[in-house]
């Protein structure tokens, strides 16, 4: 009996290990992919969550949630957005689009919407620490001049 509890401990903790492994190869393997909470580079707090897929071989960054600060329009809007995204939603609102792939790890030739100031900026993203955290840079012309935020993947 003693032999069998042994054994049967020692399965689940091979299966418990598999899953892990499991895991961390999904998060690398979809890349810049999935659910990310945004790092304000400015304040080092958490602002949105953005969601990231792959649409028609490009990547695009959806608004699925504002993490509320005081000031803040309680409607979200985007008000120094011009052209269709004036006046709209936050929430729901493409801020990240046509990124091609340019390695495993690297995505280039985007752009990005920064709802704060309705700015749209070059862009492009770097996978890390095995797609756990997204550093995801807006630039104007080169690269350069420009700035980075680390975006952390939501399990």
């Amino acid at each position: 009996m003693h032999r069998m509890l042994a054994g049967l401990v020692g399965l689940v903790g091979i299966v418990g290990i598999g899953l892990t492994c499991a895991l961390s190869v999904t998060a690398a393997t979809d890349g810049a992919r999935g659910l990310w909470r945004t790092i304000d580079d400015e304040t080092g707090k958490e602002r949105t969550f953005v969601r990231v897929s792959e649409v028609n071989g490009e990547l695009q960054g959806v608004v699925e949630k504002i993490i509320d600060r005081p000031g803040d329009d309680p409607g979200h809007l985007c008000k120094k957005c011009e052209g269709a995204r004036k006046d709209q939603p936050i929430i729901g609102m493409t801020i990240l689009w046509g990124l091609k792939k340019k390695s495993d790890s690297e995505y280039a030739s985007g752009q990005i919407l920064d709802p704060n100031n309705g700015k749209t900026y070059r862009c492009k993203l770097k996978v890390m620490e095995q797609g756990k955290k997204l550093e995801v840079r807006g630039y104007l012309g080169i690269s350069l001049i420009g700035r980075s935020q680390i975006w952390l993947r939501e399990e």
